[in-house]
């Protein structure tokens, strides 16, 4: 625990990517088998489910620091990280006793069904062996908010030069659903057991976006011009004739997408196809907030299967035949993806998959002509992929591309403010905007990304000055300031008073030069439903 502890320190205290694989790969160096594969399993996303509630939390840190509970509600307030006000108010300890990283999650996990007593006597038992720096992860841990700044690339580098191991090979083994218990990374990535986890994806390739013009990446005619849709990115899986789909977030989600389930007896064996998986009815995509409605749902009903049926819209095959084709060049792998897809079509007109279409553009005039149609063909822009680019891992610039259309966007009143979390919780980041429906304004969205440094405490300095009344860490504001927000679709909601949902709502810019009275109307966010909303792209 305590060299993890000191990794954490070190990776949190430097932006730089080599210093962080170094980091890591001097704690596989030395660390115990199961505490590195947890170690990966945690800055992987893999964190156990959290088995102690947050009340209790609360109730036992006030008993052991002896601080009343309005007191510990401000000082959260203030902090803005549960964790970290947690470490802050208990009272130091200093012992030599060095707990393993694995036993203590594992102890964490078995928590679960656990009576309250048992629960708190380990808790509050860990709370006094523990360092300042050892007490703030093992919070992080009981909170379910652990977080390290490292990405999916520094790890599998971090492996591959440990390992002396290939990148492409540490990122497949490292793919799925595998379990960090009873586990080693010796184990995982050099799969020395002489088995094969048959389900396993392979890591998905993702576009960077273009911020150049087009003309800048060459001949046009060198690139695969495709429509991006707004679904969810997934992997279809047939292996040992048995079907899996997993999502881009590494879920596996075969039981909740019924429709593709017969494509055990339609697709050859031994194949891995890579698409957007979209809700499509009567020939028509539907809007994102629909598949939503899908995601959410343990048990799939009928009616839900009537209301949202799933398509995938195939972009790529990574495996054919058993055989991984990703080395192959874009043109060769499209080229074996229409052969599959139109075979089985041919034997069943009911396929649930489509093959994107390759948009034929002769100039980048044409390729930026149908980026301007994108929403009226139910997209959020282009896909740009070199003809002759291989399947490769991750976010890689130069091959792959996505053009989006520029967001929709509409002028807001600041209504509220609510202090950011760990380094911005000294400061109002996060913020509730408002449209004029008549003479009230009425709250439409959230935002807190897209003002600069400078804005950012300037924006703060005023709400510190212009609050109305506050509301634990939100505040009131005085409704003057205006901001432009800016959104990549728009969408039907009872749930809001302003009757609509925004996706992926943020901040374009400070509007100085307009004032209150100048923001847009409900009227004007209806019109825009009624434009980009039901039936069309989000």
């Amino acid at each position: 625990m305590r060299a993890f502890s000191e990794l954490f320190t070190n990776i949190d205290q430097t932006a730089s990517t080599n210093e962080k694989i170094d980091a890591l790969v001097s704690y596989f160096a030395t660390a115990d088998e199961q505490d590195a594969i947890w170690c990966v399993a945690l800055l992987s996303g893999r964190a156990p489910r959290r088995t102690v509630k947050t009340s209790e939390l609360w109730e036992w840190s006030g008993e052991l620091s002896g601080l009343p509970v309005w007191l510990q509600a401000e000082s959260y307030h203030i902090v803005g990280d549960l964790a970290e006000t947690i470490s802050l108010l208990l009272p130091s300890h200093h012992t030599n006793h060095d707990y393993s990283l694995h036993q203590i999650i594992h102890d964490l996990i078995d928590l679960k069904g656990k009576d309250d007593a048992e629960r708190k006597k380990y808790i509050t038992h860990m709370w006094q062996q523990f360092n300042k720096q050892e007490l703030f992860v093992f919070n992080k841990f009981i909170t379910g908010g652990f977080r390290m700044g490292v990405s999916d690339k520094i790890i599998i580098k971090a492996l591959a030069k440990h390992y002396n191991i290939d990148e492409n090979i540490v990122a497949h083994r490292l793919s799925g659903g595998w379990e960090a218990r009873g586990n080693t990374l010796n184990a995982l990535l050099s799969n020395e057991d002489g088995t094969t986890d048959i389900s396993r994806p392979y890591p998905f390739y993702l576009a960077y976006p273009l911020e150049t013009a087009p003309e800048e990446l060459g001949d046009v005619s060198e690139w695969q011009i495709e429509r991006k849709y707004d679904g969810i990115r997934g992997q279809i899986i047939i292996r040992n004739n048995t079907l899996f789909v997993w999502s881009r977030g590494e879920d596996l989600m075969t039981e909740k997408f019924v429709e593709f389930h017969n494509l055990v007896n339609m697709l050859p064996d031994g194949i891995v196809i890579d698409g957007e998986i979209l809700p499509m009815k009567d020939g028509i995509y539907l809007p994102f907030h629909v598949m939503q409605t899908r995601i959410g749902r343990k048990n799939v009903t009928k009616k839900t299967l009537q209301d949202a049926p799933l398509v995938m819209v195939c972009y790529d095959i990574l495996e054919h035949d058993g055989v991984d084709v990703r080395h192959l060049s874009m043109q060769e792998r499209r080229a074996i993806l229409e052969n599959v897809i139109n075979d089985a079509r041919s034997r069943n007109n009911n396929l649930p998959l489509l093959l994107s279409p390759v948009l034929e553009c002769n100039t980048w005039q044409e390729v930026t002509e149908e980026r301007t149609r994108s929403r009226d063909n139910h997209c959020e822009g282009l896909m740009l992929k070199k003809k002759d680019s291989e399947y490769k891992t991750g976010r890689r610039r130069g091959d792959w591309w996505k053009w989006k259309v520029d967001p929709l966007s509409i002028d807001g009143v600041m209504l509220y403010a609510q202090r950011g979390h760990g380094r911005r919780a000294d400061l109002y980041t996060d913020f509730t905007f408002a449209v004029w429906d008549g003479d009230e304004l009425v709250p439409f969205c959230k935002a807190y990304s897209g003002l600069t440094d400078k804005e950012m405490l300037q924006v703060d300095a005023w709400i510190k000055k212009n609050t109305l009344d506050k509301f634990g860490p939100v505040r009131s504001v005085t409704p003057t300031l205006v901001f432009e927000i800016g959104f990549e679709g728009i969408n039907p909601s009872p749930r809001h008073k302003s009757g609509v949902a925004l996706r992926f709502p943020r901040i374009l810019r400070w509007r100085q030069d307009k004032t209150a009275k100048e923001a847009n109307t409900k009227a004007d966010l209806m019109e825009l439903l009624n434009i980009y909303g039901i039936g069309k792209s989000e």
